[in-house]
C-alpha cells in the first residue's frame, strides 16, 4: 500500500559521497496503543545485499523514525516498507543516482580504525520533557568492511566484518532492535526517539559478524 500518511522517506536525489548517503525515515504519527509501527524494512535495490536494514520498533520510542547512513553501489531505488499494527504494509521509494560506495575503500586508517574498534557513544540530543519523544543517538566505531573493497597495495580483499545486530534498551524495556549489514556506512550511526517516562538507564548492544560484542549505556 502507499505510504502516504504512513512514512516519508528522505534521501538526496545524488549524494555526495556514494559510501555515506543519508537516510531518514520518518512517522507521520506519534506510536499511540490504537496506532503504532512495529517494523520497518531499509531497502536498497541495486546493493550486492539490498536489504540493508530491519529496525523493530515498540511504543516506547514515542515515534518510529530511524535516521543513518548507508552505501549506495550503483544508481538505485531505495526503499522504507512500514508495517502498522493491523498487518498492513506500506511502501515509499526514491531514486538515488550513487554508486561505488560499497565497494569503495575505508575512510580511515586500518590501523587507527581497529585500535577504536566496539567503542561507542550514547546521547540524548533532546531536553526530556514528560509526554513528548526525544531524540537519541547511537555511534559505533567500526569499518563495517563489506569485503568488497581492494587494497590498491596488496590488490587483495578485506574480510568482511560489519555489524549485525543492534539491540537498545530503555530502564530494561526493548526500545528498538536492528538486524543490520554492510549497506550501512562505516562507523554506524543511528538515530532514534525514546519516550523519557521516569526516567532510567538507555543501555546498547551491538554484535558484528564475527560475534564480538560491544556494549554502552547512558
Amino acid at each position: 500500500e502507499t505510504a502516504q500518511g504512513v512514512i516519508a522517506l528522505e534521501t538526496p536525489p545524488r549524494a555526495e559521497d556514494a559510501a555515506i548517503v543519508p537516510v531518514a525515515i520518518r512517522a507521520a504519527f506519534p506510536q499511540s496503543p490504537e496506532r503504532f509501527i512495529d517494523r520497518i524494512w531499509l531497502l536498497i535495490d541495486n546493493n550486492p545485499s539490498p536489504i540493508a536494514a530491519v529496525f523493530a520498533f515498540t511504543r516506547e520510542t514515542g515515534r518510529a523514525e530511524i535516521e543513518t547512513r548507508t552505501r549506495v553501489e550503483q544508481y538505485t531505488f531505495v526503499r522504507a516498507i512500514a508495517r502498522t499494527n493491523d498487518g498492513r504494509l506500506h511502501m515509499v521509494a526514491n531514486y538515488v543516482k550513487a554508486s561505488g560506495g560499497c565497494s569503495a575503500p575505508a575512510g580511515k586508517d586500518a590501523i587507527a580504525a581497529k585500535a577504536n574498534l566496539g567503542k561507542m557513544r550514547l546521547r540524548v540530543d533532546d531536553a526530556p520533557t514528560e509526554g513528548q519523544p526525544a531524540r537519541a543517538q547511537l555511534m559505533v566505531s567500526h569499518p563495517n568492511d563489506s569485503g568488497l573493497a581492494m587494497d590498491q597495495v596488496t590488490r587483495t580483499y578485506a574480510t568482511p566484518h560489519f555489524v549485525r545486530r543492534v539491540e537498545v534498551r530503555y530502564a530494561g524495556r526493548p526500545l528498538l532492535d536492528a538486524d543490520v549489514d554492510f549497506s550501512i556506512s562505516e562507523n554506524p550511526n543511528f538515530r532514534f526517539y525514546l519516550l523519557p517516562g521516569d526516567g532510567g538507564e538507555l543501555e546498547a548492544r551491538v554484535v558484528d559478524n564475527q560475534d564480538l560484542e560491544f556494549k554502552t549505556s547512558l
